[in-house]
């Protein structure tokens, strides 16, 4: 829908909140107000020069000597000022003695510096301050962040980090804006702390709270709430590259999603930061690590990864190594430690040499070099929570207690022994291939990609029992399904196969087959491929159908060994339940009813299973001497667990044991499992690889760390480096980067940008600091005990966080990005939080957490022009009901084609490391915010909430509307112009019936029918103007 008058009013509703001067320029040279000169500017070499050298003359004049041009360094002293052949590159203090100056200063098209073709050209500020540089001295400084951190000393003030920005902000001659009124700061810290806006409830308390400690009590109840974690960890999943598929080729979904929630679990419970690292790089080499610590190596499995054919073994797991080194320097340690794969770093001091030390940390990961496009790639472990794992523990027990009951009284029953009894009359039998669970010993030999697997309480039900085997997604699915022990085909015999097809991904055709008989297959006449013979079409979808195949069709005899079944499905989805053989079986000579028989058909192989003191009874056979009591054992295990019941009372517990049996699958079954980190038991040899080419071996390297920080240390100095110790070394109190990182990264969350701007490189390419001693105040602070919580409470108490955000002309023209925190932090919500509020306000959000990836409504045909048809992501199929409303950190994202929302508003594809999002400003996103399924269905459910309890006026129930979106009261020229919207759009829906149905409809949530239809429109529109007013989509 379009609404082209709503648009006008979003326009005036912004006028009337009053537009913000123009900005003006400052004249030139203008003077102080107090008529001084200006004293002249004192150059710093990390903070004003470094920056310039770095952009354009490290490339050719740094520390990478493979691209050195006349063996000539810049970025350190001893070369730069070593004279060469009577000239000196720069001379301290001496302009017209210094070559750097000259060459950047001349005319000469063939001398100057940097050279044309580089298209690096100096600006004239940019060759003043090398002006003023040299002439001061030529000061070097060794790089900024490569230093130990020193805790400075705060100047006066209440707050230290107040204190140093009051004091930047007196030099740059700016006056800090005054306090923000308490609505606006209530949003704020909800957002900021929590994701998500204030409920008119805490907006009350908070208003009528007249506590001195107001606002601190309100910070500590976001901080205390479960939300913190799930906000707090969508800024690290960004870092970690987190996503739920592997990202390349077929992009199947992988199972990771117990990492990202061990992530919102381990900001909820505030771990050291420190702790924090140690478990993500390497929990697993942790003495007698616990699961938590065991997911938490997840974040080195959140690569990208690929399963595609003809992909060479030793170039992918060149590339995952490479992959991990790179994000875990940059996510910790805020290096571009990459640039270093192939060539000495052309503007850190890194070296190819030590990259590849940093590499061979991650080189012998035991994952294999391809995913095989299975969820499950290992090392893959179970991750039950206390309630799963005592619902386990109590199943096995009462498997176990079931088997007991049936072997005792297995020893004890009255049997005769059909083969001696001579008794040739056939009996009906139903030999169960498969029900709830593979019969015991059987394997399933998957010859596909993914590997068929079992469903516990289908939503369908299911037919037999509670489990299913689910099929789905392949070009050709084949589950070849290994029995240990052959079964007999019994007389006139007939197969029975219960099957299920998916109406909403039927596939092209179903196979099934048996050893030595003939492929049988039901499906579309066109479909491609030699699949045997055809029996008919598909059976009917959406409901259960019994496949009834006899025994001449099945190309089989009666008598003849069966050791296998095989299933196969052709692009979709099918679930199979109840496999049986139904005929007549002569007890005398079948394998499942005679003790003899069976004994005599083990041919000297002892079944796996059976115990060992019975194996060399079993091998050899009835007709070698035996001592009796054996052979009773071998008897009683075999009517226990291999021959139908023989009696009512072995079919009882044999019953019974089957029950638990399947009982025990499903609580293993509901127990979640993640994908982890974990060494080769030897570690794979790593080498310098030359130019990054995966078959280039140069020296060989062992675990290390650059030499430009400080030295590691080995908690075992006469073995090989670990990431134990790797991980302890990015921690440990001299490391002058990881706390620095860590703490410039929460300010960026908080304030929008970063002290350092670049929040992902603190090398010489990226920005200085620009507060440098509040940096390493806050980082000297984080590092005392890595407590999270404490720190960013610290950052949301001060003065500058809770400043009034609005600008002067003067202020925007010194101060445009608000780099000096003269006010308030204001910019859009993130994609994920534009969502979350629209869904929040409208009461509509899940409050469930965790869990696996959710399909909100999107768009169609999104996935399916990526996917491959073997992939198990190629279809999107929507979610319904409660999954529909989660929040937005539980979206499931495909790597190839993530949310388009998302997208949108500039959330990231995950396919690598983003330690700070762009923000853009489209004309879709301004569509999207109206016309977006979800957010129109919000605006219809928080259309009726003010309907419900915003009172019975109009105009009351406007102020509802604007204290639930924008936490505050609209003016009296705001309430005109909605109440004026509001008859139109009544007039609007009243002559158009079938709209307002439309509009009322929208979405899956039921409507409350608390008003007329036309009534309930026009409301939806009014609540959807003003949740895409700017203040809406903000956090001011």
């Amino acid at each position: 829908m379009k609404h082209l008058s709503l648009i006008a009013l979003l326009l005036c509703l912004v006028a009337v909140r009053g537009a913000e001067p123009t900005p003006t320029t400052p004249q030139k040279g203008a003077k102080p107000a107090d008529g001084t000169s200006p004293p002249e500017r004192v150059i710093e070499f990390n903070r004003d020069v470094r920056p310039i050298l770095s952009d354009a003359c490290f490339a050719c004049h740094g520390f990478d000597p493979k691209s050195r041009k006349a063996k000539l360094r810049l970025d350190v002293p001893e070369d730069a000022f070593a004279a060469r052949e009577g000239t000196f590159p720069i001379k301290p203090g001496d302009l017209k003695k210094s070559e750097v100056w000259t060459r950047i200063t001349t005319d000469d098209a063939e001398s100057v510096m940097p050279p044309p073709h580089t298209n690096k050209k100096l600006t004239d500020a940019q060759k003043e301050t090398l002006r003023l540089w040299i002439t001061q001295g030529a000061k070097y400084q060794k790089h900024w962040s490569f230093e130990t951190v020193q805790r400075p000393k705060a100047p006066e003030g209440r707050n230290p980090i107040d204190a140093f920005l009051l004091d930047r902000l007196r030099k740059e001659r700016l006056k800090p804006t005054p306090e923000a009124d308490r609505e606006t700061l209530i949003r704020r810290v909800s957002f900021a702390l929590t994701g998500l806006p204030p409920t008119i409830k805490e907006l009350d308390e908070f208003l009528a709270d007249k506590s001195p400690n107001a606002y601190e009590k309100m910070v500590d109840r976001y901080l205390a709430s479960p939300r913190f974690g799930e906000e707090m960890a969508r800024h690290w999943l960004d870092v970690a590259r987190y996503a739920d598929t592997h990202g390349l080729h077929l992009d199947n979904e992988r199972l990771m999603w117990k990492y990202r929630d061990w992530v919102v679990k381990a900001f909820n419970e505030n771990l050291p930061f420190d702790k924090f690292t140690v478990y993500q790089l390497a929990g697993d080499l942790l003495p007698n690590a616990t699961n938590d610590q065991l997911t938490a190596t997840g974040f080195s499995r959140c690569n990208v990864t690929t399963g595609e054919g003809g992909s060479i073994d030793e170039e992918w797991l060149y590339r995952n190594a490479v992959d991990r080194a790179t994000t875990a320097t940059q996510a910790f340690l805020g290096l571009t430690a990459g640039c270093a794969v192939c060539h000495d770093h052309k503007f850190d001091p890194i070296s190819t040499k030590e990259y590849y030390s940093l590499y061979a940390f991650f080189y012998s990961g035991a994952d294999p070099a391809l995913d095989s496009n299975v969820s499950t790639t290992g090392p893959f472990v179970k991750v039950p929570t206390p309630t799963q794992k005592t619902s386990l523990e109590a199943a096995a027990k009462a498997e176990q207690d079931a088997r007991v009951a049936l072997e005792k009284v297995a020893g004890s029953v009255k049997y005769a022994d059909p083969a001696t009894t001579a008794s040739a009359k056939p009996v009906e039998v139903r030999d169960v291939l498969f029900d709830d669970a593979f019969p015991p010993g059987a394997t399933n030999r998957n010859t596909t990609r993914n590997s068929a697997d079992w469903v516990t309480d289908p939503p369908f039900r299911a037919h037999s029992g509670r489990r299913v085997l689910r099929q789905a997604n392949t070009f050709f699915h084949e589950d070849v399904i290994q029995f240990r022990n052959a079964i007999r085909v019994p007389g006139t015999a007939t197969l029975e196969a219960w099957v299920y097809i998916d109406p909403k991904q039927p596939p092209h055709a179903i196979t099934l087959q048996l050893s030595g008989g003939k492929k049988l297959w039901w499906g579309n006449e066109s479909t491609p491929g030699s699949l045997g013979t055809r029996l008919g079409s598909l059976p009917k979808a959406g409901e259960w159908a019994k496949l009834s195949v006899p025994l001449a069709d099945l190309g089989l005899k009666e008598g003849q060994s069966v050791s296998s079944l095989t299933l196969q499905e052709h692009s979709g989805v099918v679930y199979w339940d109840a496999v049986a053989f139904k005929g007549q079986s002569v007890p005398s000579t079948d394998v499942l009813a005679s003790f003899q028989v069976w004994w005599k058909s083990l041919n000297g192989k002892a079944p796996p299973e059976l115990p060992a003191d019975l194996k060399t009874v079993a091998v050899n056979g009835p007709s070698k001497p035996h001592a009796e009591p054996d052979a009773a054992k071998l008897r009683a295990f075999y009517l226990a667990h291999i021959a139908r019941p023989a009696t009512e009372e072995l079919n009882q517990r044999r019953a019974e044991w089957e029950k638990a049996r399947a009982e025990h699958f499903i609580a293993a079954d509901a127990i979640p499992g993640t994908m982890v980190f974990r060494d080769l038991p030897v570690p794979r040899d790593s080498f310098v690889m030359l130019r990054g080419q995966y078959d280039k071996k140069g020296d060989k390297v062992v675990p290390g760390v650059p030499n430009v920080l400080p030295p590691l240390k080995l908690a075992d100095p006469k073995k090989r480096a670990t990431r134990l110790d790797l991980a302890n070394w990015i921690t440990a109190p001299e490391n002058p980067l990881t706390a620095r990182v860590a703490a410039n990264r929460l300010w960026q969350q908080f304030f929008g940008t970063g002290l350092v701007k670049t929040s992902s490189d603190f090398g010489s390419q990226g920005e200085p600091p620009s507060h440098p001693e509040l940096l390493d105040w806050l980082a000297s602070e984080y590092a005392s005990h890595w407590d999270t919580k404490k720190l960013v409470k610290l950052l949301v108490m001060t003065e500058a966080f809770k400043r009034d955000a609005s600008q002067s002309a003067e202020v925007r023209a010194k101060d445009p990005a608000n780099r000096f925190l003269s006010r308030g932090p204001r910019f859009r919500l993130d994609a994920e939080q534009l969502r979350d509020n629209a869904l929040f306000v409208s009461g509509l959000m899940s409050n469930q957490m965790g869990g696996r990836g959710v399909n909100p409504y999107q768009p169609p045909n999104i996935w399916e022009p990526v996917g491959y048809a073997d992939s198990n992501t190629r279809y999107y199929l929507q979610d319904h009901g409660e999954a529909l409303y989660r929040r937005s950190l539980y979206v499931f994202i495909k790597r190839t084609a993530p949310a388009p929302f998302l997208t949108n508003f500039d959330a990231t594809n995950r396919e690598q490391l983003c330690a700070g999002r762009d923000r853009t400003n489209t004309p879709l996103q301004a569509l999207q915010l109206m016309n977006d399924v979800q957010h129109f269905e919000a605006a219809r459910a928080l259309a009726e909430l003010a309907l419900v309890e915003g009172g019975k006026t109009i105009e009351d129930r406007v102020a509802f509307l604007y204290r639930t979106v924008l936490s505050r009261k609209p003016d009296a020229d705001e309430l005109k112009l909605v109440v004026e919207a509001l008859t139109t759009q009544r007039e609007l829906f009243a002559a158009k019936p079938e709209l307002a149905k439309k509009v009322v409809f929208a979405g899956e949530s039921k409507p409350k029918s608390v008003a007329s239809d036309a009534d309930t429109a026009a409301w939806t529109m009014i609540a959807n103007l003003v949740l895409n007013l700017d203040e809406a989509v903000t956090r001011n």
